[in-house]
C-alpha cells in the first residue's frame, strides 16, 4: 500500500512524486510511456527551446553578423545534427529524471494505469493500491476529423519537432503559441511559413497591443498570416492543400496547433465529474469532485496549459496530502513565448481589467531606449506594466530580449505584492535589460 500514486510523469507528477518523497510518503509513480518527463520534456517545451536555441544562433549570425563583426566562409547549418542535439538534450534530462526517482526512493511502474476501483490501480494486469493519488496525465494534441497526422506530412507538434528535412513550404493551422515557435523554428532555416489561424489576431490570449506588435516584428522577419480564416477542408497527396473561407494555400506539410485536449484514458471507471471543455473538475484543495482521495493537477485539470503551472500544483498537492498548508498564486504565474523578440507576460491584460471595471494606470518602456539592448543589436520591442490605484502592479507585458527571464522580476513583485516603487527605488546593474524595468516603474522615465 503506497501512501500516494502519482499517474503520469511530466512536470507536474514527477514534481509532486519527489515533494511527497521528501516529505517522507511512500510514493509509486506511473508512465505509460517508455522515458518520464511527459509531454514537456520529450516532445514539447524541452526539445522545441533546443531548436528554437539552435535556429536562433544560426539566424542571429546569418543576419547580423556583418553589422556584428563576424565574418567567415558562407553560413551553413546542418538539420540532422540540430535535431541530434535536440534529442541529446531530451535523454540527458530523461536520466536525470530517472536518477531522481532513485534517489528519492520512488517506485516506477511502466504501463497505463488503469483505475478498477477509487482505491485502485491496474498496470500490465499487476493491481497498485494507495490512500491517495494524483492524476497528472497532461494532455495531447488535438486532430481534426478531416486532417489526421501521420506525422510525414499532416504534422502535430510531436511529428514537427523530429523532421528529417526542411519543407520548402510549412503551412501552420493556428497562429497560438505552439505554432508560431515551430514555424519561426523552420522559418529561420529558409522554409516559407504561412499561418491560417481562424481567430482575428495570433497568440489570442495576449495584452491585444502585445498581440498586435509581435504580429508586425514576426511579419517584418518574413512570417506570412492570415487571420479571420476558417479551414473548411484538405487534400494529402504529395503535399497538403487547404481549402479556406479565404481561398487555396498549398505546402509541402502543415503543422496543425489548433489546441490540447485533456489525456483521461484509464480513469473512466471513477466517472469523474468533468467540465464543459474536457477537463478533471477539482475543487481548491486539487481534489476531485467525487473523490477526496484523488487529486487531478497540471492539464488534466484545465486553467492555463504551462509545465511550471502544473510543476507549481504539484508541489501544492503534495503539501496538502501531507498535512501541511499549500498554495498556488496564479495571478502570479508568467506565460513565455521562446521566439525572437521572446514574448513574456504576466496578470492581467488591459483588455480584461477593462471588462471588470479596474482602474489602472499603463507605462510602457523601449527597449530602443536601453543601453545594452542597443549595445546587443537587439532593442526591438517595449515593456509595459499596469499598475492598480495604489501602486500594485496587475499585468507585465514583455516583448524584447530575453523575456522570459525579465518576467519573474515582475511575477515575484506580484506575488509578494511590492508595489512598482520598490522596483523603481531597488539598483539594477548596469547595463542590463533589466534596467527597463526599472525605467517603466518610475514616475517619470530617466531615458526617454
Amino acid at each position: 500500500m503506497y501512501d500516494v500514486i502519482v499517474i503520469g510523469s511530466g512536470p507536474g507528477g514527477y514534481v509532486a512524486a519527489i515533494k511527497s518523497a521528501q516529505l517522507g510518503l511512500k510514493v509509486a509513480i506511473v508512465e505509460k510511456h517508455a522515458k518520464l518527463g511527459g509531454t514537456c520534456l520529450n516532445v514539447g517545451c524541452i526539445p522545441s527551446k533546443a531548436l528554437l536555441h539552435s535556429t536562433h544562433l544560426y539566424h542571429l549570425v546569418k543576419h547580423q553578423g556583418d553589422q556584428l563583426g563576424i565574418k567567415g566562409k558562407e553560413l551553413q547549418f546542418d538539420f540532422e545534427q540540430m535535431i541530434k542535439y535536440k534529442e541529446g538534450v531530451v535523454s540527458n534530462f530523461n536520466s536525470g529524471i530517472a536518477f531522481l526517482m532513485k534517489k528519492n526512493k520512488i517506485d516506477v511502474i511502466s504501463g497505463l494505469a488503469k483505475f478498477t476501483s477509487p482505491s485502485q490501480i491496474e498496470v500490465k494486469e499487476k493491481s497498485y493500491e494507495a490512500k491517495n493519488f494524483i492524476i497528472a496525465t497532461g494532455s495531447s494534441s488535438v486532430e481534426l476529423p478531416f486532417l489526421k497526422y501521420d506525422e510525414e506530412t499532416v504534422l502535430s507538434s510531436t511529428g514537427a519537432l523530429s523532421l528529417k528535412a526542411v519543407p520548402k513550404k510549412l503551412l501552420v493551422m493556428g497562429a497560438g503559441v505552439i505554432g508560431v515557435e515551430l514555424g519561426c523554428v523552420y522559418h529561420r532555416l529558409g522554409a516559407k511559413v504561412e499561418f491560417i489561424e481562424f481567430l482575428d489576431r495570433i497568440c489570442p490570449t495576449l495584452d491585444h497591443e502585445l498581440s498586435k506588435e509581435f504580429q508586425k516584428e514576426l511579419e517584418s522577419q518574413g512570417l506570412t498570416f492570415h487571420l479571420n480564416t476558417k479551414v473548411e477542408s484538405a487534400t494529402v497527396a504529395n503535399g497538403v492543400k487547404l481549402t479556406t473561407s479565404e481561398g487555396e494555400f498549398e505546402g509541402d506539410k502543415v503543422l496543425v496547433a489548433v489546441g490540447r485536449k485533456p489525456n483521461k484514458e484509464g480513469l473512466e471507471v471513477l466517472e469523474l465529474d468533468i467540465d464543459p471543455k474536457g477537463f478533471i473538475k477539482i475543487n481548491d484543495a486539487f481534489q476531485t469532485t467525487k473523490y477526496a482521495h484523488i487529486y487531478a493537477i497540471g492539464d488534466v485539470a484545465g486553467g492555463a496549459l504551462l509545465a511550471h503551472k502544473a510543476s507549481e500544483e504539484g508541489i501544492a498537492v503534495s503539501e496538502l496530502i501531507a498535512g501541511l498548508q499549500a498554495r498556488v498564486e496564479y495571478a502570479a504565474i508568467p506565460s513565455v513565448i521562446y521566439t525572437s523578440p521572446e514574448v513574456a507576460t504576466v496578470g492581467f491584460t488591459e483588455e480584461e481589467l477593462k471588462d471588470l471595471g479596474v482602474k489602472y494606470t499603463k507605462s510602457s518602456f523601449p527597449f530602443k531606449a536601453n543601453s545594452r539592448a542597443k549595445a546587443m543589436g537587439a532593442d526591438k520591442g517595449f515593456v509595459k506594466i499596469l499598475t492598480g490605484e495604489k501602486g500594485h502592479i496587475l499585468g507585465a507585458h514583455i516583448m524584447g530580449e530575453s523575456g522570459g527571464e525579465l518576467i519573474q522580476e515582475c511575477v515575484l513583485a506580484m506575488d509578494k505584492r511590492l508595489k512598482t516603487e520598490d522596483i523603481a527605488k531597488a539598483s539594477h546593474a548596469h547595463p542590463t535589460l533589466s534596467e527597463a524595468l526599472k525605467e517603466v516603474s518610475m514616475d517619470k522615465p530617466l531615458h526617454m
